[in-house]
């Protein structure tokens, strides 16, 4: 049996009058583009929200502020048994927009789409991408204060180097 694999990432949910940010995009497992919230892999010494920025930024091109958290999410892909997704989703807004970007390797496009033009599509990278939106139309939304970041230290990664 392979090791079981922990995977933290973050997405962000944007809503823009009734529409919302998606990224159209090539992924592993799957014959055809699927669309998934701009999101990612926390990296070594980032927080949180600095990982749902930088992700938002290199996916689609667009600056975002963080409002709120959504939720915490966790997610087992059927094709992976091996690996647990533990997802902090964050709502957000567009406070800029990078002209021609130079988007992630394996992104098409950053589009803008209904919820019901996300349900048609039957193209929802997993469960969450659907959730995450209807959670977010619910209303669901809770202060960044819930989260606690110790300050990184560099420090103290330092035998990651070694």
């Amino acid at each position: 049996m392979a090791a079981w694999t922990p995977h933290v990432t973050v997405a962000t949910v944007v809503e823009k009058d009734g529409r919302y940010l998606f990224v159209e995009e090539h992924s592993e497992g799957f014959v055809h583009t699927v669309f998934n919230q701009p999101a990612g892999h926390v990296e070594c010494g980032e927080s949180l929200t600095e990982a749902a920025i930088r992700e938002t930024l290199e996916e689609t091109g667009h600056h975002v502020e963080i409002d709120a958290l959504l939720g915490i999410y966790t997610y087992t892909p059927p094709m992976f048994p091996d690996r647990t997704y533990y997802r902090f989703c964050f709502l957000a807004h567009v406070t800029q927009v990078e002209i021609d970007p130079q988007l992630d390797t394996g992104i098409i496009a950053a589009v803008w789409m209904t919820p019901d033009e996300l349900k048609e599509s039957a193209r929802a990278r997993s469960p969450l991408v659907l959730k995450a939106v209807e959670d977010a139309m619910k209303g669901h939304h809770y202060p960044l204060s819930l989260i606690y970041e110790h300050p990184f230290s560099p420090s103290l990664t330092s035998h990651l180097d070694a």
